[in-house]
């Protein structure tokens, strides 16, 4: 069923846009929301008429997304995250976890407008973009980092995974040496 939007839907559209939706969805939530009317020839009709209260609406929506967009350009994004010792994170970033971060710095932004190219699993910088209206982006940084804690941690066992290969190979040459130590006394023996 093809429905006309009179307001904004999250994960649907914008005002103006025509949709398919399902009759249930319309009828249930769209219309007495009176987020939407029916696509038909009267309703497309008076949506003409209608245009210009509508043009400005959605010059109001735009307007906002741009200004937030302008806002939102210039901001790094930090998540500390729980990393493995391989330098790996423990999972993915994922935009929910990007919006939450958003919401802290007074960003209230959809988790479905973010978006990153390919996956987040290692720490470092990335770009992410965010499609706050049809044709109105914003790109910004996101730093994943590493807890401090974790990071002494990680440095401490690395220091003595460091240590016991050492002393592994101080042992294994020191068998060598008895070894050769061994084999010379019996060649010296004969």
């Amino acid at each position: 069923m093809k429905v006309i939007l009179i307001e904004k839907v999250k994960a649907l559209g914008t005002i103006g846009e025509i949709v398919n939706v399902s009759a249930g969805f319309a009828r249930n939530y769209l219309y007495p929301n009176k987020l939407a009317i029916l696509a038909d020839e009267k309703n497309s009709n008076v949506l003409k008429d209608k245009q210009k209260a509508l043009a400005k609406k959605i010059g109001a929506e735009k307007d906002a997304a741009v200004a937030i967009k302008t806002k939102l350009e210039g901001v790094t994004v930090e998540l500390i995250k729980k990393v493995g010792a391989n330098g790996r994170l423990f999972g993915a970033v994922t935009s929910q976890e990007i919006a939450k971060e958003l919401e802290k710095q007074g960003f209230h932004l959809e988790r479905r407008l973010l978006t990153v190219d390919g996956s987040i699993k290692s720490l470092g910088t990335y770009e992410v973009k965010a499609k706050l209206f049809n044709d109105v982006t914003a790109t910004f940084k996101l730093k994943v980092a590493i807890d401090a804690a974790m990071a002494e941690e990680l440095k401490k066992q690395q220091a003595e995974a460091q240590k016991r290969n050492a002393d592994k190979k101080a042992k294994a040459e020191a068998l060598k040496a008895a070894a050769a130590a061994e084999a010379e006394a019996a060649a010296n023996a004969e």
